[in-house]
């Protein structure tokens, strides 16, 4: 008994395999056979393309991309805060899912040593400092460093050079939109 089978397989758009047989016995065996695709899933060092909404553990958003173009970024460069590139392995393009990152794979602890009091006679005088109020400095190698005023003395203010986010776990909805 002869049988021939021919497979017609364009990309994704019209999905179509067409069997022709010239025994009618070996069909109900094909019927049998599954066709699986598969769907390309991120790796290290791809380049993605994802949208996100970052909240804090009380669900305030700090940052989303939703309203703007998403996030590209290449996987192992470093770019990325450790736990969400670890949520980014392995996801399909279109696929949604929400991820939680304790402290120690997102900004870190809160670090004591990052706090500096500044006298207020080095602050610009026209500037009012505020608990919340973010400065920039420029360091001896001429990279700006972030600060935010963490509280307001009589004298001095402190300053925090600790990321906003150090000290908090992070939850992302993610989105893949693309893998490059």
């Amino acid at each position: 008994m002869q049988y021939f089978i021919l497979h017609s397989l364009p990309p994704l758009e019209g999905l179509r395999v067409a069997f022709y047989f010239i025994s009618c016995k070996f069909a109900d065996l094909f019927k049998k056979q599954k066709i699986v695709l598969v769907m390309s899933q991120v790796k290290e060092n791809d380049t993605v393309k994802v949208h996100y909404t970052g909240k804090l553990s009380n669900g305030q958003v700090f940052d989303s991309s939703l309203e703007r173009e998403p996030l590209e970024v290449t996987l192992g460069q470093g770019a990325l805060i450790p736990g969400f590139e670890k949520g980014i392995l392995a996801m399909e393009v279109n696929e949604k899912k929400t991820i939680n990152i304790p402290v120690a794979e997102a900004y870190g602890e809160v670090q004591k040593e990052l706090f500096y009091d500044v006298k207020k006679e080095q602050l610009p005088p026209e500037m009012t400092p505020e608990v919340g109020m973010g400065l920039a400095s420029k360091g001896e190698d001429g990279r700006e460093v972030q600060f935010r005023v963490a509280e307001v003395k009589e004298d001095y203010i402190v300053v925090d050079a600790n990321h906003p986010l150090a000290g908090h776990d992070l939850t992302f909805e993610l989105e893949l939109v693309e893998i490059k």
